[in-house]
């Protein structure tokens, strides 16, 4: 039932384009169930939205995890675009779900201490693959990590881009966009 709870919150998420109107009362009725039964997954609407958040950045590694698998090992570089082109897709066809994403990925309790969080676990993967890039034989003009924070920002302003100013058009421009900042970060 909590898979069903989570799928249909993603819906009106989609729907609703934020979290601003996701309701408990909402997700009930979306999945046809009385709203008390929802308390016995989620606490209060806090925990659905969290619950959520998990949800969507489980689907967004596993979208980044077989556009990386879906070339061969040795296809580093390759491998890295697929990951960022699978980030683009997911925040592209999202917005609801990105939006959400972004306002929740990554926390910092100990101002001393790094911030956690799953959009850091995106940049991590994308800082592994540029690492195995590196291995390979392909310098960078940065480290890895720098490499993928880079990638990873200029993909995400591209994609706030699409969603703002651009009025979602231009999608057609993201790819190469991405594949040019790649490039950019290789000596």
């Amino acid at each position: 039932m909590r898979g069903e709870i989570l799928a249909a919150a993603g819906r009106l998420l989609a729907e609703l384009g934020g979290e601003d109107g996701l309701t408990i009362r909402g997700v009930a009725r979306a999945v046809g169930i009385a709203p008390a039964s929802i308390y016995q997954h989620f606490s209060d609407r806090a925990e659905l939205v969290r619950g959520l958040l998990d949800h969507e950045y489980a689907r967004l590694r596993d979208s980044m995890r077989a556009a990386e698998e879906s070339l061969g090992e040795t296809d580093v570089v390759g491998r890295v675009r697929a990951q960022i082109h699978a980030y683009c897709g997911f925040a592209m066809e999202n917005p609801g779900h990105y939006r959400l994403m972004l306002a929740n990925g990554a926390s910092r309790p100990d101002p001393d201490a790094r911030a956690e969080g799953p959009l850091l676990d995106v940049i991590d993967r994308l800082a592994a693959g540029f690492e195995r890039c590196v291995e390979a034989g392909h310098p960078l003009r940065v480290t890895p990590g720098r490499a993928a924070a880079v990638v990873f920002v200029g993909a995400h302003g591209r994609v706030a881009l699409f969603h703002s100013v651009l009025h979602r058009t231009g999608a057609e421009l993201v790819e190469p966009f991405v594949d040019e900042l790649v490039s950019l970060v290789f000596a």
